[in-house]
């Protein structure tokens, strides 16, 4: 052999032994890429696995990640080794069909299936899975591969089959009960009331409910604090009925010496409904100033009584309500929209008493039982008088009809007057005062009777506008909230 053909053979050689490197540095490259995407697989949640796909599209598993021990309890070999899909001998037989469908479909139209189904364990567990995974294909379009992952799913279906039973039974209750808690009522506007009350339980989200006056947001308020299971206490606070000067006292109580009378500490609204609710009727009665302060303890739970240094926490839930505008407060600078805000997350509408007609046989029902201690053999109101009662605007709403049916279980047809009809009896005359005497038994009962009376009258005649109300007669506000609260209007 010449030296050229040397030279050649040796060039050749020293080609091929770099091709030769460079074949085993890429197939350490596939090596390490391959231990490196198992490792990975061997990490995810659930089970990564690859079949194989006959030309009859039968799948067979050739690769499966150690997911299978927490999936299924068995190693990945259990899987791999009986070479074919095992997973159709564990999936649940109705569940089967509809499974090879959609995977079919998803490998013919050349998209991602998704599947959820049952697989059994044993006789006993059931599990739910949900898989996803797509179709690999050759250079001729040939399907060749399923890749894919697979996710225990059982705890989500399982919640979300103890939700559909849930709903099922509540809408069933609510379709067959026409009481919740204290409210009454079977109207559609009220079944919406008792829906959002449910919902309202389950969060702790501030409420706000609007109504008029009179239409039971107390009980709805009430009603939800149950329903929430709070241990804690509900705290229910009148805003309207206490003084600006002392407003800020009440809710977030004093130190002792922290002014005149102050004696000793005092909690206030806040601390009683730590851990429970606060419930702040006629809300937009709060001035501006307290707002602030409200808002912030809102925010961070914490507060600081009047006189004091040191902040103290409360964890409480806000339920407010209102018969006004707060919207239009806002406007007019009497409300900070930032509190407004703060108010408005779950709102809850209460109908009144003339948009929900239909529920007045079971709230008259409902409240002479109350008065007179039984539910059978109750008084029937004439048919001409229950007529005038549908048509009437009822202004002070369900509680102008508590107080018009405890009147007409003691003075009789007569109360009905002012809602359209006219009975004979126009006027207590002296026997009806000699049995309103009888009835009450001393002379300071009968005058409490007459006072709670002429009250009640005055408010209905000025449909409820307490302010106008107490101008009427004479009296300040506070001596016309300490009259109502004596007999409980």
């Amino acid at each position: 052999m010449d030296r050229p053909e040397y030279d050649d053979l040796l060039e050749k050689c020293r080609r091929l032994e770099e091709q030769v490197s460079s074949f085993r540095q890429t197939e350490e490259q596939l090596r390490e890429s391959k231990l490196q995407l198992t490792r990975l697989f061997n990490n995810l949640p659930g089970m990564v696995y690859r079949c194989s796909l006959a030309e009859d599209l039968h799948p067979t598993l050739v690769f499966v990640s150690k997911g299978s021990n927490d999936l299924f309890g068995v190693t990945p070999e259990f899987f791999t080794d009986q070479k074919t899909n095992v997973m159709e001998t564990l999936a649940h037989p109705d569940d089967l069909a509809s499974m090879r469908a959609e995977q079919n479909a998803a490998i013919l139209n050349r998209r991602t299936y998704r599947l959820l189904y049952r697989v059994c364990l044993d006789s006993d567990r059931q599990k739910w899975i949900w898989d996803q995974g797509e179709c690999l294909y050759d250079r001729e379009g040939r399907p060749t591969y399923l890749e894919g992952i697979m996710i225990d799913v059982s705890a989500q279906k399982l919640r979300e089959y103890e939700l559909q039973q849930e709903n099922q039974r509540l809408r069933g209750s609510l379709d067959d009960r026409f009481k919740f808690g204290c409210i009454i009522g079977k109207s559609n506007g009220m079944r919406e009331v008792f829906k959002l009350i449910m919902k309202a339980a389950k969060r702790s989200s501030n409420v706000i409910i609007f109504g008029e006056t009179g239409t039971g947001k107390d009980l709805v308020a009430q009603t939800i604090h149950e329903q929430s299971g709070s241990k804690g206490a509900y705290v229910p606070v009148n805003c309207g009925a206490i003084p600006s000067s002392l407003m800020e006292s009440e809710f977030f109580g004093h130190v002792k010496g922290a002014f005149s009378g102050a004696t000793s500490d005092r909690p206030g609204y806040l601390a009683a409904a730590d851990g429970g609710t606060l419930f702040l009727d006629e809300v937009g009665e709060i001035d501006l100033s307290l707002q602030v302060k409200l808002l912030r303890a809102l925010e961070s739970k914490l507060y600081t009584p009047v006189g004091g240094t040191e902040p103290r926490s409360s964890n409480f839930r806000l339920i407010a309500a209102t018969n006004r505008d707060l919207s239009e407060l806002v406007r007019q600078g009497l409300m900070r929209s930032d509190f407004f805000f703060r108010l408005h997350v779950l709102p809850i509408h209460v109908p009144p008493l003339r948009e929900r007609i239909e529920d007045l046989p079971l709230l008259i029902n409902e409240f002479m039982g109350r008065y007179l201690g039984r539910t059978d053999s109750l008084p029937r109101i004439p048919g001409k008088i229950r007529s005038a009662m549908d048509n009437h605007r009822w202004p002070g709403n369900v509680r102008e009809l508590q107080n018009v049916l405890e009147r007409y279980l003691t003075f009789g047809e007569m109360v009905f007057s002012d809602l359209g009809f006219h009975t004979t009896e126009a006027s207590v005359d002296v026997g009806d005062a000699v049995n309103l005497f009888q009835a009450c038994g001393t002379l300071d009962e009968a005058m409490d009777s007459f006072e709670r009376h002429l009250l009640l009258k005055a408010l209905e005649r000025n449909h409820w506008k307490k302010g106008i109300t107490a101008n009427e007669l004479g009296l300040n506000m506070r001596t016309m909230q300490r009259k109502l609260k004596k007999y409980s209007l």
